[in-house]
């Protein structure tokens, strides 16, 4: 697995301090993007909070995905939550270690007070004595949140005193497209109020257990059952225990919604927000535990046109920090399609560029504060798709394909714009992960790609 090292600067640990006036929750920045261009500790709120437990209990609950990995538990791993000013709201990021679970806490404007909201995204430390400090707060005394240095110290910081160094594997980068191309295709499948949702969300198994199949949840009368088969509405709920974070916030819930595509039997991803006062926290799972975000594939098509390419450079020009993007309105503006619009904006994603919001089935820009691109570079099924397109191994027959890869030679076949592959990885997964290589690399051969682009050289990972 390709990793690298992501360092983390603040300018002090953030803490919770007892004011003449109630709490003070200094959250300090590191490096990141704004309108105004790269900043070492920039500053996007500070304000009075109108549920304070609640939300220091959602940034817990955020906390606790970062800090978290739900499968092969025994290897550790934290990165500090990402936040993102969107001049109405603050968005607070995270994913966990394995990959397989995406966190996001959305602090409304009603939330914040109407106060306001600066514009950027960039990394929040969230060491261990905030959180046993969060963890205490009782009550709603007063709660000033302040995200980013003081005010009157923004010009004057001269360096960094507190520094983290995480290792930040592909597979975890690609995960955070995927997860956004994935919840794109989710419809609201369920929805609870309070009480019910609070006793549902008690009452669900702890573990899955191993060769059963997923859990699905489907209605029943004014509440939802789990059950080992889907049906009618169902939405699947693969590894129940992953919901944990959402314990931290409960007793305010004032809501449940679950997301997911509509079932075809196999086990699928979906999400659960618990809706809270002035704020959403979201939860998105993989469609198992054992099998994070990054193998999906669902950005591959994006990524092998090179038409994605060009107009992913003009729709990002076009981005200023909305929360809400309307691909209707930036295919007017660009003077595209909104089918193309729609596929620069998943391109955008897998740089971290764009996040998708299931709530308002609207995407929103965000620039995530790490070197994102090499979730396209060392993705391995478009390196070796590209490597393939390179050396020829394709040959195009009308509907009908070969593509030589080592010594087999692989038939595909389109239908109704599909491509089918004789490959194992097609007989494995029929689709639902995405295009094989094979089928990947004859998509970029119809559309004259001449593969060209960089390819893996010693040490980096190639599918064959």
């Amino acid at each position: 697995m390709t990793r690298s090292v992501h360092a983390l600067a603040y300018a002090r640990p953030s803490a919770l301090e007892a004011t003449g006036s109630g709490r003070l929750l200094g959250l300090e920045t590191a490096g990141g993007l704004t309108p105004r261009g790269g900043e070492a500790h920039p500053r996007f709120f500070s304000g009075f909070l109108t549920a304070p437990q609640v939300a220091a209990r959602g940034l817990l609950a955020v906390a606790d995905v970062a800090a978290a990995r739900y499968h092969q538990r025994v290897r550790p791993a934290s990165l500090d939550p990402v936040v993102t000013g969107n001049g109405d709201r603050l968005r607070f990021e995270s994913f966990s270690g394995c990959g397989g679970v995406y966190a996001r806490l959305d602090v409304l404007d009603e939330g914040l007070g109407g106060a306001e909201t600066g514009h950027g995204t960039t990394n929040v430390d969230v060491n261990d004595p905030l959180r046993e400090a969060l963890s205490r707060m009782t009550g709603d005394d007063p709660l000033h949140l302040r995200v980013g240095p003081e005010e009157m110290a923004v010009t004057t910081l001269a360096g960094a005193v507190v520094e983290k160094k995480v290792p930040l594997p592909d597979r975890w980068l690609r995960g955070f497209a995927e997860a956004q191309v994935a919840s794109a295709r989710f419809d609201l499948r369920a929805e609870l109020p309070g009480a019910d949702a609070v006793r549902f969300l008690r009452s669900l198994p702890r573990g899955q257990a191993r060769g059963r199949g997923p859990l699905w949840i489907v209605p029943a009368g004014r509440t939802l059952r789990p059950t080992t088969r889907p049906g009618p509405g169902a939405v699947c709920l693969p590894g129940p225990d992953r919901l944990v974070a959402l314990e931290r916030v409960l007793r305010h819930a004032t809501g449940l919604r679950v997301y997911g595509p509509v079932p075809d039997g196999a086990a699928t991803a979906s999400a659960w927000e618990v809706t809270l006062p002035g704020m959403r926290l979201t939860l998105t799972l993989s469609p198992d535990p054992a099998r994070g975000f990054s193998g999906e594939g669902g950005v591959l098509e994006a990524l092998s046109t090179e038409d994605a390419a060009g107009d992913a450079e003009l729709v990002a020009v076009l981005l200023a920090w909305e929360p809400r993007i309307d691909p209707a309105d930036l295919a007017a503006q660009a003077g595209l399609t909104v089918e193309r619009v729609r596929a620069a904006l998943t391109r955008l994603g897998t740089a971290g560029r764009v996040g998708y919001d299931v709530a308002e089935a609207a995407y929103f820009h965000r620039e995530l504060p790490y070197d994102a691109d090499r979730a396209e570079r060392h993705n391995p099924r478009l390196v070796s798709a590209r490597r393939l397109v390179a050396e020829g191994a394709v040959e195009l027959e009308g509907e009908l394909a070969t593509v030589a890869s080592g010594e087999r030679r692989y038939r595909v076949r389109e239908s109704g714009g599909a491509l089918n592959c004789t490959c194992q990885w097609w007989a494995d997964h029929r689709g639902r992960r995405g295009p094989c290589k094979h089928a990947l690399a004859v998509r970029m051969a119809r559309r004259g790609a001449s593969g060209a682009e960089p390819v893996p050289g010693a040490g980096e990972a190639v599918v064959r």
